[in-house]
């Protein structure tokens, strides 16, 4: 669940037309009624992938409009999702990494993972629905990421990792290469998913990996971290 906006600051808008704001906010509430009704936390291990393969399961509407909010902050062009699901995410990428491109000049490419067929024909659709040419800068790769991630990455700019945990450490170490130095990796639910987590915070704040780290106090968490390679 997300936190609250307080009255007094109003969340930041997306610079999107009308009709891309107004189908984020009914994904956002078909998520959100999702979750009401079914825990994830509740999910055995070894049952999580059949259980979430008709969910949306998106990152919080807040969650989203801060990631957007720090990729037009850093210029970000080059990004990579790991775990698209519905696609909900995945536009607000795609958005700023429009805008970035726009104003700084170069390509914007938002690279997409997704494992499940269907779910990656119901992003498209929604794509397709949203009213906004940002969405044709996304490239979606279906499949194994270990394997649709191996090539055509360039220098990135922004890792998103909203993945079944035990992914995200093979994710990383796949994308480290091609990181620019301070390239941004935003992890979601560090807090509820810390178990699922271990092996990747291990990594990162091993001494000398480069990488740097905090948690943003939102509902759950949310892990940003920045990256320089080591000297």
């Amino acid at each position: 669940m997300s936190i609250p906006n307080d009255a007094q600051h109003p969340s930041p808008l997306v610079n999107a037309p009308e009709a891309t704001r107004a189908l984020l906010a009914r994904l956002h509430a078909e998520s959100l009624a999702q979750e009401s009704v079914f825990d994830l936390r509740a999910v055995p291990a070894d049952e999580f992938r059949g259980a979430v393969a008709d969910k949306f399961i998106a990152l919080d509407e807040d969650k989203c409009q801060f990631v957007y909010q720090l990729l037009r902050a850093t210029g970000a062009r080059r990004i990579v999702e790991a775990g698209t699901s519905y696609g909900v995410s995945t536009i607000y990428l795609a958005l700023a990494a429009a805008e970035n491109a726009a104003a700084l000049g170069g390509d914007a490419v938002v690279i997409g993972t997704e494992h499940e067929e269907a779910k990656a024909d119901k992003a498209r659709a929604y794509w397709a629905e949203s009213g906004t040419d940002a969405v044709k800068t996304i490239d979606l790769r279906v499949g194994d990421l270990r394997e649709t991630l191996k090539t055509g990455l360039g220098e990135i700019d922004f890792l998103l990792l909203d993945i079944w945990t035990p992914m995200a450490l093979p994710t990383l170490k796949l994308v480290q290469p091609h990181f620019r130095p301070g390239a941004v990796i935003v992890a979601d639910n560090p807090i509820t998913s810390a178990k699922g987590y271990a092996e990747l915070w291990e990594y990162i704040r091993a001494p000398g990996s480069g990488f740097t780290s905090l948690n943003v106090p939102y509902s759950n968490g949310l892990e940003m971290v920045v990256y320089y390679p080591p000297k």
